[in-house]
């Protein structure tokens, strides 16, 4: 009889539970490709770093544009921490917020041909080096691209982003 009682107080804090939730699921939908983080290969003489990125699009051409934007930002906002490399693990803008501080700026700066073409681009294909995977819905590439640091670094500074 007890263990009737604590099934039925359990079925029903099961049942309220569901109907408050309105018994949908919390989980989000799962993609069929991993997230890669961006990887550092090396660091050249002039301060550009090669790296290992990753792009979706709805074709290939804009999973491509979408990697380099991704390295670029990476490069400005996270750092770079993934990979073998020396690349500098400092994001160019350290400032709380500042993505957020400065969203009209890079809202610009990242635009379809906007400035941040300017300092990236993409390394020659080595055979088999490049990672192709699609779906009815998109397309994920992952390549190398060469990021100009320094050059990108004194842009910020010169249009009074970093100091």
């Amino acid at each position: 009889m007890k263990l009737l009682n604590t099934l039925l107080i359990a079925g029903a804090a099961l049942t309220t539970t569901l109907i408050a939730t309105g018994c949908s699921s919390s989980s989000s939908s799962v993609s069929p490709f991993q997230t890669l983080p961006v990887e550092c290969m090396g660091v050249a003489y002039d301060g550009s770093q090669t790296l290992r990125v990753q792009g979706k699009g709805r074709n290939a051409s804009e999973a491509i544009e979408q990697a380099h934007k991704n390295a670029v930002h990476a490069v400005i906002f996270k750092g770079i921490t993934a990979g073998g490399g020396d690349c500098d693990a400092r994001p160019l803008v350290t400032e709380a917020n500042g993505e957020e501080k400065y969203e009209a700026y890079f809202q610009s700066f990242f635009a379809k041909d906007g400035e941040y073409t300017k300092y990236v681009s993409e390394e020659p294909v080595k055979k088999h080096s490049t990672i192709k995977q699609k779906t009815k819905t998109f397309v994920v590439r992952v390549i190398t691209v060469k990021v100009q640091r320094a050059q990108l670094k004194a842009k910020l500074k010169a249009d009074g982003i970093i100091g």
